[in-house]
């Protein structure tokens, strides 16, 4: 049978993600700002590690695209 003859022609899907992306943002602005203060080389490792993620990302993606080709 098609979407359309069970009544979902994508609107309760376009509803659930809304209702998730909403859900998300509101837990974004929640935390958005930090409520515990960090010392200046706390600060610096976790913008190491989060450098050290988009690489490794990075690394992945290459090798994803090199096997593709």
């Amino acid at each position: 049978m098609t979407a359309a003859a069970h009544g979902t022609d994508g609107s309760r899907l376009r509803t659930f993600l809304r209702n998730r992306f909403a859900k998300i943002r509101e837990i974004n602005r929640k935390y958005a700002v930090p409520r515990i203060r960090t010392r200046g080389l706390v600060s610096l490792a976790l913008l190491f590690l989060r450098l050290y993620l988009i690489v490794l990302i990075g690394i992945l993606f290459f090798k994803f695209a090199t096997l593709l080709a």
